[in-house]
């Protein structure tokens, strides 16, 4: 185990407190640190991009990688989110570039379907299905 993985620093357990109050919410790293910047808190951009990928490889986080357009999104991974094996998937507005995080019975099926019928591993952390969210369609 490296030794550096246990390491903590303030602004490390500044950026877990923050990721914390926002669990099930996809953040990017801009965002992160607009929040640390509008708070006056003492916390780099370099110490943040680190961190986050720090805590990705630590399974704290999850990264989501949507498409070459956008930025990576990260999502704090407590106790009873979808790290435990339950499904989520993703839908991106193409208007707003929203991203809606979610979990639905159905997809499971077609996933189970895809597995069982034509012998295809879905991955849904990487499955994105494109549209239009509910406010850009008015």
């Amino acid at each position: 185990m490296d030794p550096r993985a246990n390491y903590r620093t303030k602004q490390r357990e500044m950026l877990i407190g923050y990721l914390k109050t926002v669990p099930g919410v996809h953040i990017t790293a801009s965002d992160v640190c607009e929040y640390f910047r509008t708070h006056g808190a003492p916390i780099s951009q370099a110490t943040v991009y680190r961190q986050l990928e720090k805590l990705v490889g630590e399974g704290v986080l999850n990264k989501y990688i949507i498409d070459a357009g956008s930025p990576a999104c990260f999502e704090y991974v407590s106790a009873d989110s979808h790290s435990g094996g339950e499904v989520c998937f993703h839908c991106k507005c193409e208007k707003c570039g929203k991203l809606i995080h979610m979990h639905c019975e159905e997809l499971e099926e077609i996933q189970a379907h895809l597995s069982a019928e034509h012998h295809f591993k879905l991955d849904p952390m990487r499955t994105v299905f494109y549209g239009l969210c509910e406010e850009c369609r008015i």
